[in-house]
């Protein structure tokens, strides 16, 4: 009992994430990986498995998977740097449905919010790495907009806040 009291405690940052009362639900880390121990062992095996995150809000899913993958292809691509940049660059996506989301699955991820930097875990031609994010527009007719249905101007609060208009859903 004592031993785990003078342990230093070492919280997950998405574990508190988790918990912050929001309209976003961020998955916690244990749950995450209860859901990836239901796959199949040979996706973790494999160098052609993709894996996309299509509403990526912190980045746990992707950055859990990259551990798994890190671990399950070590016999089949030997040099550290080159799997991890096999896996990052060509495994692992994420569609991030608000900006916000975007940078904080990003940073979990590259352990950077800008994955062209020196200090993202694999460099990037672009900001966005495979984690991508596109402000939706709301498309009004007869007062509601078409796709979602929301009535009109009950989001207009300008292009610096989230309108809550996710692109594969109103395009």
């Amino acid at each position: 009992m004592l031993e785990s009291l003078l342990r230093p405690h070492k919280p997950d940052i998405l574990d508190c994430i988790s918990h912050l009362s929001s309209d976003e639900v961020f998955t916690p880390p244990a749950i995450v990986n209860e859901m990836l121990d239901r796959l199949p062992g040979h996706l973790w095996v494999n160098p052609n498995t993709r894996f996309l995150d299509p509403c990526s809000k912190s980045g746990v899913f992707l950055r859990e998977i990259a551990k798994r993958l890190m671990a399950g292809l070590a016999s089949e691509i030997r040099d550290v740097t080159t799997r991890r940049e096999h896996i990052y660059k060509n495994m692992l996506f994420g569609i991030a449905l608000t900006e916000l989301t975007s940078l904080v699955s990003r940073r979990s991820l590259y352990y950077s919010k800008d994955p062209t930097n020196k200090n993202s875990v694999v460099q990037f031609p672009d900001l966005n790495g495979n984690v991508f994010f596109q402000r939706g527009h709301h498309v009004y007719e007869n007062r509601k907009c078409k796709y979602c249905r929301l009535p009109e101007g009950s989001l207009d609060r300008g292009e610096h806040l989230e309108n809550y208009a996710y692109w594969f859903i109103h395009s």
